[in-house]
């Protein structure tokens, strides 16, 4: 592994250079790769392994035939490469276990009887096996149980993977009982494209990852934006110049300098006036969500956060309510300005 230093702290991560695929094609050279589920890691995951010379197959329940149909219009085969889920379990050496969390705690009594000694089981998020008291998901003795969990959505793998890029994944070993388990779980964080890999435990990646997606990520994201867009339209200004100053200017200029070099370049990039304004009130917003964050990550790691989640996705009628919440938002003045504005983003140069 490369030593790294990560602003004073040095950690060893794995890259390209270190890992490279053809050494990631033999080290799966006799596996076959089972993907659980064609929904939302399933289909990045599996495709870029393909285009990576990986022999991949599909698990999925032919009743939920919209990812059924999706993953024969992305070239998997009935009963060559598409399987059901038991079916493909049987098949596969390593079983990529990549639907939803809930799901999983469903799936896992038609899996587990398929784990036969010697084979992996992977995970790209810790949540079954960390909260196992209440999902069930316990891994039985001999098999390598690992994790490769990439830092962005399934659109975002296949996209940057497409670019020549990649997400960074973070990895980790449950459990070695083959000797091969980390050669395993590198050589498929390589082959579906990660761009560097980074140590980690199930229990860290699970943490992180639901603080950061209920946090900075996504749910403090959007009610920051909301509550910037309100007060703006509160005070006379138009949904266009309130949608622009909260979100376009942030998505399409400001967090591509971030991207670049930093938040300190960024700031460096920016007018006086604004420079001097954002370092002043930065503190007074990290001092008002620092408890906020402080009471999620409790609540993430006391296993509460976790009930929570199984308890409302195994409702009844769930599916419909979700629906409901998200064109809630879609048909709020902020988010339909947000389409308007899109319309009027000049083309890309082909």
């Amino acid at each position: 592994m490369a030593q790294i230093d990560f602003g004073g702290v040095v950690e060893k991560v794995v890259t390209r250079q270190e890992f490279p695929l053809s050494k990631a094609r033999e080290v799966l050279n006799d596996e076959v790769v089972a993907v659980i589920g064609y929904g939302v890691q399933g289909p990045a995951q599996a495709m870029n392994m393909r285009d990576n010379g990986v022999n991949v197959i599909i698990g999925q329940a032919p009743e939920f035939r919209v990812d059924w149909d999706r993953a024969v219009a992305d070239g998997f085969v009935p009963g060559v490469s598409l399987f059901t889920v038991e079916e493909a379990a049987v098949r596969g050496t390593v079983i990529q276990y990549l639907v939803s969390d809930a799901a999983q705690r469903i799936l896992w009594p038609f899996i587990r009887p398929h784990l036969t000694p010697g084979k992996a089981l992977y995970f790209s998020h810790g949540f079954s096996v960390t909260y196992k008291e209440h999902t069930g998901v316990i891994p039985p003795d001999d098999i390598d149980v690992i994790l490769c969990a990439p830092k962005g959505s399934g659109t975002s793998v296949r996209r940057n993977f497409l670019a020549g890029a990649g997400i960074n994944s973070s990895f980790s070993v449950f459990r070695d009982h083959t000797g091969r388990a980390e050669q395993r779980v590198l050589a498929l964080g390589i082959a579906i494209g990660s761009g560097y890999l980074f140590p980690t435990t199930f229990e860290k990646e699970v943490y992180s990852d639901l603080t950061g997606e209920r946090g900075v990520l996504m749910g403090a994201l959007e009610g920051i934006m909301e509550a910037q867009y309100q007060v703006l339209r509160e005070n006379g200004h138009s949904p266009s110049e309130a949608f622009n100053e909260t979100v376009e200017e942030l998505t399409q200029s400001l967090i591509r300098l971030v991207d670049e070099k930093g938040m300190d370049w960024m700031y460096a990039n920016c007018s006086a006036t604004a420079q001097r304004g954002a370092l002043d009130w930065k503190p007074r917003f990290r001092e008002a969500t620092l408890p906020v964050f402080r009471e999620l990550y409790e609540k993430v790691s006391s296993g509460e956060e976790c009930v929570r989640v199984l308890t409302s996705t195994g409702s009844p009628g769930y599916r419909e309510e979700l629906n409901a919440e998200l064109a809630e938002m879609g048909s709020s003045e902020l988010w339909r300005a947000g389409a308007a504005v899109r319309t009027l983003r000049p083309a890309e140069k082909k």
